[in-house]
């Protein structure tokens, strides 16, 4: 298995994300490492998958090949794994990530109307980030924060009882200010 390190995925140019090639970079010594240690079990495959995202950012189709070939997993089934949480993301984020919860509390309280309300404002798409970088738009299934619907996770942050006035109020530190905050 170590041998397949030297022609697994690098770093691209930019930084973000497994490319082909010869070369091998830290994170991916820290991935194989990760695969090392739970044994190239397939059981390990959450765990690994998260190793990935926060060493890469996002998980690069590539990088989940070099991982379905290092747990002896068809890359179907890391792939379906992949796309089934809402944490993991096949897409490069934005600086900033805006997740709203859409499960049945949230979207009843207005949660569908909280995403057309970002998504006019900050001019991206659900499941897409901005075309400047500075944030990406998720819709979660459901963050388990039912008490405070509708939950909005901004940057990791959980805020509740969210409306549309006071979404942008958050997202205007973002995307007006320049700023890492939240407004």
């Amino acid at each position: 298995m170590e041998s397949s390190v030297a022609t697994s995925p690098k770093t691209q140019s930019d930084g973000r994300g497994p490319g082909m090639g010869p070369t091998v970079d830290s994170r991916l010594k820290t991935l194989a490492a990760t695969m090392k240690r739970h044994q190239y079990q397939p059981d390990a495959l959450i765990e690994v998958l998260h190793t990935a995202q926060e060493l890469y950012g996002y998980l690069d189709p590539e990088l989940l090949v070099y991982i379905a070939q290092g747990l002896r997993l068809p890359p179907s089934r890391v792939y379906g794994v992949a796309t089934f949480y809402h944490f993991f993301s096949l897409k490069p984020k934005g600086r900033h990530t805006c997740a709203i919860c859409m499960g049945t509390a949230c979207y009843v309280k207005g949660a569908a109307t909280l995403v057309k309300t970002v998504e006019d404002y900050a001019k991206v798409r659900s499941g897409e980030t901005r075309a400047d970088g500075r944030m990406s738009l998720i819709q979660a299934r459901c963050i388990g924060a039912c008490g405070i619907a509708p939950a909005v996770v901004l940057d990791g942050t959980v805020v509740g009882r969210q409306t549309p006035d006071s979404i942008v109020d958050h997202l205007k530190g973002w995307l007006e200010n320049g700023s890492d905050r939240a407004a």
